[in-house]
């Protein structure tokens, strides 16, 4: 089983990572949450789980915490839940509120995640019962708000036309100590400010490579 990876990220996508581990490039699925902290050319260290379904190609699961990869780990023991809808349960709820609804019996908070009918719901909150406790620690930090408008703005940059690569770098780099402005998930303006910046960055390399 692989517990662990560290690495440089070479690679942020809409739902996957590849990060460089003793010279291969390894792939990683993640949440939306998970991915927004992750920069291109860094070093980063994430837990993970790995799947291998029958008929399926095997799978690697990146988290944060270790709280994250037990939760992803349980849900996968409950009847029709598969990895990719454990996925959503913590893009959408957290390992925190995960806890809180299998303790105190509230499926409705499962029904949020897309895929989750009312019946599966229940399914969850029954199976986990006995299996997901509360743990007996000091309270975590509540992790950094999700992101929102990264995939659309990401999204819409794949669109016109630019790597997924050069799109994740061109946000990071074009948001780079402007926090108020990705504070405001102003979809329409981030994507000007980004585009902007890729134009200039873009035209920066071709007068260089004229020797202007």
């Amino acid at each position: 089983m692989i517990a662990s990876i560290t690495g440089e990220v070479e690679h942020v996508g809409l739902t996957t990572a590849v990060v460089s581990v003793g010279g291969f490039g390894v792939q990683v699925h993640a949440t939306a949450e998970t991915l927004a902290g992750l920069r291109v050319g860094r070093q980063v260290r994430l837990d993970t789980a790995w799947v291998a379904r029958k008929d399926e190609s095997p799978l690697l699961f990146g988290f944060r915490a270790p709280a994250e990869r037990e939760v992803f780990e349980t849900m996968l023991g409950v009847s029709g839940v598969g990895p990719r809808t454990a996925l959503a349960v913590l893009a959408v709820l957290g390992p925190d509120d995960v806890h809180r609804a299998i303790a105190e019996g509230d499926a409705t908070a499962f029904t949020r995640v897309p895929g989750i009918g009312p019946k599966g719901a229940r399914r969850i909150v029954l199976e986990l019962a006995d299996k997901l406790v509360v743990p007996e620690r000091p309270a975590e930090p509540a992790p950094a708000p999700v992101e929102p408008w990264r995939a659309q703005v990401l999204e819409a940059l794949v669109g016109l036309g630019w790597s997924e690569k050069d799109a994740a770098r061109g946000v990071a780099d074009a948001l780079d100590g402007r926090e108020e402005l990705a504070a405001s998930g102003d979809v329409p303006l981030i994507l000007r400010t980004v585009l902007g910046w890729l134009g200039a960055a873009k035209a920066g390399t071709r007068t260089a490579d004229r020797g202007v």
